[in-house]
């Protein structure tokens, strides 16, 4: 079983719960329509790695990602949901699932997580940098549901077990990347840096 890191511990998320389309900006950079109902998908704990592997066809996606203890929010991190957009496309044209262009093994790449406050949710922030150039900037205010909205929405329908991880959307800026390019992931509370981690697609 894979598993993330936070604070001293090693946790095995039982599954990563995904929020698709929950920026408007990245909405629209897709030529998607704004959803009625927030959009939910699953990745399996396979899914799960640290290193940052270049597949053909896969882009970035880069989001604010959320550690779940007792039912709440408890850690903050960065992942990047890989996503096969040749595949997803084909899959959206026929209506179907999405976990065949998701939720292949190491598509969900995690920083280690860091203590939140949930009362400080509000004051996150992000940028990514490929190759020393910002590509990607996503905060709180920008996503459609916020992290306490989406944990409440998850939990009508499904368990949440300690451990497990929401990605909570990506912003616009998404792409495809190629072997050797440079990622770094920063994030800010109060525009202060609290989590920085860097990876060589190989």
């Amino acid at each position: 079983m894979n598993f993330v890191d936070f604070k001293t511990e090693k946790i095995v998320p039982s599954k990563i719960v995904c929020v698709g389309r929950n920026y408007v900006e990245h909405i629209k950079e897709l030529n998607n329509e704004i959803p009625e109902n927030m959009v939910l998908f699953n990745k399996p704990n396979s899914a799960i790695s640290k290193e940052f592997f270049y597949f053909e066809n896969v882009r970035f996606e880069g989001e604010l990602s959320f550690l779940v203890e007792n039912k709440k929010i408890v850690g903050v991190g960065f992942g990047f949901d890989l996503t096969n957009a040749k595949v997803q496309n084909y899959l959206k044209s026929k209506g179907l699932p999405w976990e065949r262009a998701k939720a292949f093994d190491k598509s969900a790449i995690f920083t280690k997580f860091i203590e939140i406050d949930s009362r400080e949710l509000e004051k996150l922030s992000f940028r990514l940098f490929r190759n020393e150039k910002v590509v990607q900037k996503g905060d709180y205010s920008l996503m459609i549901y916020k992290p306490k909205e989406i944990l409440e929405e998850i939990q009508t329908f499904m368990s949440l077990e300690d451990g497990d991880i929401i990605m909570s959307g990506t912003p616009k800026g998404v792409d495809f990347y190629e072997k050797n390019d440079h990622f770094l992931a920063q994030i800010f509370l109060n525009e202060k840096l609290i989590l920085e981690e860097s990876w060589r697609v190989v």
